[in-house]
């Protein structure tokens, strides 16, 4: 007798945490399809017009949004300064165009290469500060006295007021 009893203790306990655990799974799903319902309706305002932008951001949209952000191409100025000075240092021939074309991308490769760096993101800012192309400092309110790298067109990169 004892053994019957508990018996149905146990199975009474597991149909019990049944009951709880789908009804607690019904009540989930009707909050959540009573949100999404909220949320289409919140959408439209009364003009037709979107109000409420959803969070949630699509995998698509989130895959390749780095490649989009800073600077997408070189100013076609900036690039008749490249080229005027990689004419200057013998890596590129002809007269500038001022376009970032296959032969300027090539010499801008074999200048990166011959002075040992990488060659794989062009123009690099090693390359462009070698070519005496670097940062512009006339925008300084003390150009003389800020604490700058120094460096001279034609050689490399030093760090400041090292010794």
């Amino acid at each position: 007798m004892r053994c019957h009893l508990r018996k149905y203790r146990v199975i009474s306990l597991i149909i019990f945490s049944v009951f709880i655990l789908s009804t607690g799974l019904c009540a989930k799903a009707a909050s959540h399809s009573a949100h999404s319902k909220s949320v289409k309706k919140a959408w439209k305002n009364s003009s037709g017009r979107h109000s409420v932008k959803s969070k949630r951001v699509s995998a698509k949209s989130k895959k390749g949004a780095w490649k989009h952000h800073g600077q997408q191409q070189i100013a076609n100025d900036r690039t008749r300064e490249i080229q005027n000075a990689l004419i200057k240092a013998n890596y590129l021939n002809g007269s500038p165009t001022g376009v970032m074309d296959a032969r300027t991308k090539e010499a801008l490769i074999r200048y990166q290469k011959d002075n040992g760096w990488q060659s794989k993101v062009v123009p690099d800012s090693r390359a462009l500060i070698k070519l005496g192309l670097g940062p512009d400092n006339s925008n300084l309110l003390n150009p003389t006295t800020a604490a700058l790298p120094s460096y001279r067109p034609g050689e490399g990169v030093s760090g400041g007021n090292q010794q």
